[in-house]
C-alpha cells in the first residue's frame, strides 16, 4: 500500500481571474492536508504539449487529482475534502 500524497494541480492561463480565485481556494484546502498545489500554465504548456490547451483551454480552470480531471470553472471543495481524505 502506498502512502505518497496525492497530486493537486490547477491548470491556468496568464490574466484569469477565475483561475487566481481557484488557487487561493486549491491552496487552503490542500494545506489541510499537508499538500501544495501546483499549476500548468496550459498557453505555456502549449509548446511541448499543445494537446493540454486543446483539450482544457476552453474551460479553465481545471483541477486534475492526480492527474485526471476532478473539476472545472469551480473547485468543488466537498468533492475534493473527500476524495483527499481518502
Amino acid at each position: 500500500m502506498s502512502n505518497a500524497l496525492p497530486t493537486v494541480t490547477l491548470l491556468t492561463r496568464a490574466g484569469c481571474g477565475l483561475c487566481a480565485v481557484a488557487l487561493e481556494q486549491l491552496r487552503t484546502i490542500c494545506a489541510d492536508f499537508g499538500i501544495e498545489p501546483g499549476t500548468i500554465d496550459v498557453d505555456e504548456a502549449a509548446a511541448t504539449d499543445p494537446g493540454l490547451r486543446a483539450e482544457f483551454g476552453d474551460r479553465l480552470p481545471v483541477v486534475l487529482l492526480d492527474g485526471r480531471e476532478h473539476s472545472y470553472f469551480d473547485v468543488d471543495e466537498p468533492r475534493l475534502r473527500a476524495d483527499l481524505g481518502r
